[in-house]
């Protein structure tokens, strides 16, 4: 049984799984528009019309910084191309000079939170805060702009709280999905590396209410996460809004454990299902075709247990690509939900390109999701999404 998402962020009604999933095989033999490449007709002019507002607002692929980018389009080794440092060669780059934060008073701020404190709200310039190893109990928020968090190694340093939704807060109110956040970016220009930010929250049941438990909500724009880990159940990272980089990250979660309303760009990350039984990898809030917003996933890897979607239509335009990914033998056949509602099948946009694995066959597909050619998927498969050029190298 998932947890249904309501349209406000922080409330969501239980639903029936078996009544999605059901409905989910039905809906898979209706036929909408958008759903084949290279499609002629009356859906020619719809069909060109998205590709040309791709070109217009995603960046040129040939104005990329390279160093932020998988080196072409094809398929990566296998499940185990993905290597998370969990520590070690952090120690060795991490910079001097920095604000260090240490448990055992060797360092200027023995939490997280008073460190960030300590930075003027009105910052425009980059300060890195060097968090020592250890594992930081307490709930975090950036507000600041220009922060960096610089840990030891996703397995030696980790922030962590474990609010949930129905978690009562200080007004005596239930705190919603929203402030469940170990950790809350608000800040622009945030980056995070080496470090891990972890949901303690016990994994739902099914059918359980209010236990959606986010480990980071990045709300900033222009953020980047490089070789950082992310740990919860339901809603573990809360990817808001603005365009985001994740490089190299590890996201484990059970149902709709990467969901928002961003644009942003997952390279060559591990996504791990912990669902049981099922489940459902993504749930992106895009509201209308004319957004700009959406996952893009490029050289990734899915693992884990359960049964999952790739993705649901938390919003009625629902945008999600996966390229050159590797599939595990976990992906339920019909891949994408429409939340119930079978009006989103003609405005979600959920792209399939170059994909592998036991959990890439796309016999038992939705009709209404697609199989990309080369031309459809070129606005996704680089940090042209989301406008790398202008920001990626301040990171």
């Amino acid at each position: 049984m998932m947890i249904q998402r309501d349209t406000q962020d922080a409330c969501r009604r239980p639903v029936l799984f078996l009544l999605l999933t059901v409905t989910a095989i039905i809906c898979s033999s209706y036929n909408v528009l958008w759903v084949h490449a290279g499609m002629k007709g009356d859906d020619e002019v719809t069909y060109d019309n998205w590709l040309q507002h791709m070109e217009k607002t995603s960046s040129p692929a040939d104005e990329q910084p390279s160093a932020f980018n998988p080196d072409d389009d094809s398929v990566g080794r296998g499940r185990n191309d993905i290597e998370i440092d969990d520590g070690g060669s952090a120690a060795a780059t991490a910079s001097t000079g920095s604000i260090v934060v240490s448990q055992d008073g060797d360092g200027n701020f023995k939490t997280v939170q008073a460190a960030v404190d300590s930075i003027p709200k009105g910052n425009t310039e980059r300060i890195i805060i060097l968090i020592k190893p250890g594992i930081y109990k307490e709930k975090v928020r950036v507000d600041a702009s220009w922060v960096t968090f610089q840990g030891m190694g996703s397995g030696l340093t980790v922030i962590q709280w474990g609010d949930m939704a129905s978690t009562i807060g200080p007004d005596g109110k239930e705190l919603g999905t929203f402030n469940s956040a170990s950790v809350a970016v608000n800040g622009d220009h945030f980056t995070a590396r080496d470090i891990s930010f972890k949901n303690t929250a016990p994994a739902p049941p099914g059918g359980a209410v209010g236990r959606q438990a986010v480990a980071l909500r990045i709300s900033g724009d222009m953020a980047a996460f490089f070789n950082v880990a992310f740990y919860g159940a339901q809603d573990t990272l809360y990817d808001h809004k603005g365009r985001h980089y994740f490089s190299k990250c590890y996201i484990e979660g059970s149902i709709d454990f990467i969901f928002g309303n961003g644009r942003s760009f997952y390279s060559r990350c591990r996504l791990h299902s912990i669902a049981n039984p099922t489940g459902s990898i993504t749930a992106q809030k895009r509201q209308t075709t004319d957004e700009n917003t959406g996952f893009s996933f490029v050289k990734c890897v899915v693992t884990g247990s359960g049964s999952i979607f790739l993705g649901r239509a938390w919003g009625p335009a629902s945008r999600v690509v996966y390229s050159a990914t590797y599939f595990d033998d976990i992906i339920i056949p019909q891949g994408w939900f429409d939340w119930g509602d079978a009006s989103r099948q003609k405005t979600v946009f959920y792209g399939e390109y170059k994909c592998y694995g036991p959990g890439a066959n796309r016999d038992g597909r939705v009709s209404w999701s697609r199989l990309l050619t080369p031309k459809e998927a070129k606005p996704f498969i680089n940090t042209g999404f989301i406008n790398g050029e202008q920001w990626l190298t301040s990171t």
